[in-house]
């Protein structure tokens, strides 16, 4: 904890700076430049923006999950005082034909209307929005509008969506990706089969969807909103709106977290228009129930598993049918199939792979980005069977993981080796040699450590401890080709630096670790990291560890040309190459000590800056057989959780969670244990509580009372019994992502240990209490 004194002298620091000469660079773990702000309340989010003259936007959204739309009448809202616009998708710009289509867009495949165009495909989809000088008269406003639907016949089961009519010009099939690896005649001595469902979890970020939008002079507009990829956002605005991207500028406010895509596109598109239409700024802030309609979640699933072993537990072949719903619109649906397939036989060897998966479209809410999507839903069909197949054979589960576990150089089943530091199987032993917590004691004042708390736990005799493990897996930065750059601009001036890069830090820590790679680098403490817009270069979105890989790789080469425009008068002047002078802990050395100067004396009078890129080597999209190097990297983690179930109520308490994750390089020890923890927290929601429910295509619970979140007393204790460090080669400083692959194993272990303790096969998530009752 931080003491109030500690408090307020790092509030006496100017901006978003580093001034503490201690910890300092890469691998410390100094404080977080946000940290401070954030737990005082005084850190500005885009729900407290305000400008001059502000109207207020409001959206109504559809009631239906399928219907066509035979009319809308504004003419109620229009004449309600204080409204100054009301807008339809007859006021985007037309499509190619010249009819109205709403102005379709999406991250890589454009087939999601702004405002809908005849037809209704999910429910909550935006049809009309409202700006009045009152937020309440908005809402009002909407009341207003009068819309004649045709309800249609809703699609919700994925599976009807093979042969259900189209839902979409485009069709309802948005990838189907066959992967075939060895010999399909191939059988195994043992067998086992099982059937998987993982449920709709909802990112639920900390606050919901808010933003200000300001037109300009030029006809254009600027965009105030928690992105998490400014110049993707941006370019999808103008597009949708038909302006040239220079004409519209998105600036980055505090992003209230972000384990996804902050906003669907609609949002700040509608916002935009508005803007444009009224020439008056124009904010939003969405209500919670609005929120979870606007964005999108993790894809439900369905998954059909067969694995083949020999006697001794040795994988001989794996089959496998997996069919992501995608909801409505493709989102990156494609590129969540890509992963699941992929990693569908988890980091184990297997030389025969047949798998055949789809992602497909319904008339459920959208499905999209979010951590470790793909993986998550493979993970937790692929640990169930390993499970499966000790049981089968009567040995330990660590044990037939042990037998099975891929290495550095082994491939996946899409051919590609894992050329990256892939130490599965230290992992594992990592965790499974950590002490187990101790039982809880039989007595009055340990009621709560059962499931269901005091008064809540039935019968204490009724409570069964399970012990579960899993591996996870996930592929870091982009894949299939996806081009990955980032731009970092590194500008230095007497005692101070200042880092220009459009990388959001979406809560991950970026501009932290920014800071410190100056620092290490150039041997300055003070550092700022410039707030990020559409303006600067492009840095990509806040995904899949990204940030780490990319922008810091770009901040680091843009410091290490500063450093040699520093060092290289100095080493002209000593007779010697720039190589022999080295900085650390603020002070520039020659290799044989003659030299010693503080860096701020070198900077004296200096101004320096450097302007960088990183592209990390380039990746191919899969083929008609799965085939191909899809991925430039790979994370993984080893997870063991240990859980108390009451028998009799269904009651599950997680007592433990023991995380080991291989993280190429420690870049800020703390951090990564934050980030770990996270992923747990969420993995633990996935695998007991969350569950976005939808009945007919109706969203149930989109509320905070209805979606059920992990508390503090749901997350369990973490210990972290390794932080492996084998660098990555290839990689920036040889670091790994470390958000995802915890929330990615979490859900399977903590599966795996309800299974232990019930004896049930646990074949679904979130696990229902019906799922752990055994009387």
């Amino acid at each position: 904890m931080t003491s109030p004194t500690d408090i307020g002298a790092a509030l006496q620091q100017d901006g978003d700076a580093g001034g503490a000469a201690e910890p300092f660079g890469l691998g410390s773990s100094p404080l977080r430049s946000d940290a401070l702000p954030k737990a005082l309340g005084i850190y500005p989010y885009a729900a407290d923006l305000w400008a001059e003259g502000l109207l207020w936007g409001a959206v109504l959204r559809s009631p239906h999950p399928h219907a066509r739309i035979l009319g809308i009448d504004t003419s109620a809202a229009l004449a309600l005082p204080g409204v100054h616009a009301v807008v339809t998708a007859a006021d985007l710009p037309a499509g190619p034909d010249g009819t109205p289509d709403g102005a379709p867009s999406g991250p890589i495949v454009s087939d999601r209307p702004v405002l809908a165009a005849g037809v209704v495909r999910h429910h909550g989809e935006p049809v009309a929005a409202v700006a009045a000088d009152h937020p309440d008269t908005a809402r009002l406003a909407v009341g207003l509008i009068v819309v004649e639907y045709e309800p249609l016949e809703a699609v919700t089961d994925p599976e009807q969506a093979f042969t259900a009519p189209a839902l979409h010009p485009d069709g309802n099939l948005f990838r189907h990706l066959p992967l075939r690896t060895g010999d399909p005649e191939a059988v195994g001595e043992v067998v086992v089969e099982g059937l998987y469902q993982v449920g709709r979890q909802d990112p639920a970020p900390l606050g919901a969807e808010a933003g200000l939008a300001v037109p300009r002079p030029d006809g254009g507009v600027e965009l105030h909103l928690s992105s998490t990829d400014p110049h993707g956002d941006r370019d999808r605005t103008a597009a949708c709106l038909g302006l040239e991207p220079d004409r519209v500028r998105l600036v980055v406010t505090g992003v209230p977290g972000a384990t996804a895509d902050r906003e669907d596109l609609s949002f700040q598109v509608t916002l935009a228009l508005l803007a444009l239409r009224t020439g008056r700024p124009v904010k939003m802030t969405l209500t919670r129930e609005e929120s979870f309609h606007t964005h999108t979640s993790r894809h439900p699933a369905l998954l059909r598993y067969r694995h083949h072993a020999d006697a001794d537990g040795t994988l001989v072949k794996v089959e496998a049918q997996i069919l992501l719903d995608g909801g409505a619109y493709a989102d990156v649906s494609a590129e969540a199939l890509a992963a699941a397939t992929a990693f569908s036989v988890g980091p184990y060897n297997c030389p025969n792979v047949f798998v055949d998966a789809w992602a497909v479209r319904t008339n459920n809410p959208p499905a999209g980005r979010m951590r470790g999507e793909g993986a998550v839903q493979a993970c937790f069909a692929y640990e169930s069977q390993l499970d499966q197949l000790a049981a089968r054979i009567g040995v330990d589960p660590v044990e037939i993981r042990r037998r099975n576990v891929m290495a550095t150089g082994d491939p996946l089943p899409t051919g590609q080796a894992v050329t990256c530091p892939a130490p599965v199987a230290a992992l594992l032993d990592a965790v499974a040699a950590e002490p187990l917590p101790a039982l809880p004691v039989d007595d009055p004042d340990a009621e709560w450590l059962l499931p269901g708390g005091p008064g809540g736990a039935g019968d204490p005799a009724a409570v069964r401890r399970g012990i579960g493990y899993a591996v996870g897996m996930v592929h870091m930065l982009g894949a299939e080709g996806e081009d990955e750059v980032a731009t970092a601009t590194v500008r230095v001036s007497g005692d101070h630096a200042t880092v220009i890069c459009a990388a959001v830090d979406a809560g991950q820590g970026f501009a932290t670790l920014a800071r410190q790679i100056v620092q290490s680098v150039l041997g300055i403490g003070e550092v700022y990291i410039a707030p990020a817009d559409s303006d600067q270069s492009v840095a990509g979105p806040s995904a899949r560890g990204r940030h780490t890989w990319v922008s810091g790789g770009a901040v680091e080469r843009a410091a290490l040309m500063v450093r040699h425009q520093l060092l290289q008068p100095i080493a002209a002047n000593f007779g010697m190459s720039v190589e022999l002078l080295q900085i650390a802990d603020g002070k520039i050395t020659s290799y044989d000590g003659v030299l010693g100067m503080p860096v701020a004396e070198a900077l004296e009078g200096k101004e320096l800056w450097a302007t960088a890129q990183c592209r990390p080597h380039p990746t191919e999209a899969l083929d008609e057989a799965g085939q191909g190097d899809a991925f430039v990297s790979i994370a993984f983690c080893a997870m063991r959780a240990v859980v108390d179930v009451d028998i009799e109520l269904g009651a599950v308490r997680v007592v433990e969670m023991t995380v080991a994750q291989d993280v190429g390089r420690a870049l800020n020890p703390r951090q990564i244990e934050d980030r770990i923890e996270a992923g747990v927290a969420q993995g633990v929601g996935l695998a007991l509580l969350e569950d976005l429910r939808t009945e007919g295509g109706l969203l149930a619970n989109p509320s905070l009372t209805g979606y059920r979140l992990p508390t503090a007393l749901d997350t369990p204790e973490i210990r972290i019994a390794a932080l492996l460090e084998e660098r990555d080669v290839v990689a920036p400083f040889g670091a790994k992502a470390v958000s995802a692959v915890p929330a990615v194993a979490a859900p399977a272990a903590v599966a795996a240990a309800v299974r232990a303790a019930t004896g049930l096969p646990v074949g679904r998530l979130p696990i229902r209490p019906e799922d752990a009752v055994t009387g």
